[in-house]
C-alpha cells in the first residue's frame, strides 16, 4: 500500500544547507513542508524534505519526491496535487489539502532552483 509506505518513510528527512533549490510552505491546517533540491545537469538528483505535520503531509512529501526525483527541472513542474493523491491511492479525501501543500512547497523549491541556475554565481553565497 503506497500510502502507508510513504506516510511512515523518514529516510529523506534532511535539512540541506546550500541546496540548489529550497521551498517552504505552511498550510492553513498548520502543517509545514520544506523541500531541498540538489541538481546535476539540470536534473533533480537528490530531493530531501523537512515536515512538521501529520502523516498525510509526510506521505504527500514522499510522493512528490517519488514522482520528481531524477526528472529534468522543467518537467517537474508537471507534478500536480491530483498526481500526488493518485500516486498514494488512498489519501483521505479530507486531507487532499496535504497534497496541495506539498506540491506548493515543491513549486517554491523549483522556482528557487531556476533562479539559482540563472544566477549560478550566487550559489556560492547561499
Amino acid at each position: 500500500m503506497k500510502f502507508l509506505e510513504c506516510a511512515f518513510r523518514a529516510d529523506r528527512q534532511e535539512t540541506v544547507h546550500r541546496a540548489d533549490g529550497h521551498g517552504k510552505k505552511t498550510g492553513d491546517c498548520g502543517d509545514t513542508v520544506e523541500f531541498f533540491l540538489i541538481l546535476k545537469d539540470d536534473r533533480l538528483q537528490t530531493i530531501s524534505y523537512a515536515v512538521n505535520g501529520c502523516m498525510n503531509t509526510n506521505a504527500c512529501a514522499n510522493a512528490v519526491i517519488d514522482l520528481a526525483e531524477q526528472r529534468p527541472l522543467d518537467d517537474a513542474w508537471d507534478i500536480t496535487p491530483e498526481m500526488v493523491s493518485g500516486y498514494l491511492e488512498t489519501l483521505p479525501q479530507d486531507h487532499y489539502h496535504c497534497a496541495e501543500l506539498a506540491v506548493g512547497a515543491f513549486y517554491l523549491a523549483l522556482a528557487d532552483a531556476r533562479r539559482t541556475l540563472q544566477n549560478a554565481w550566487k550559489s556560492k553565497y547561499r
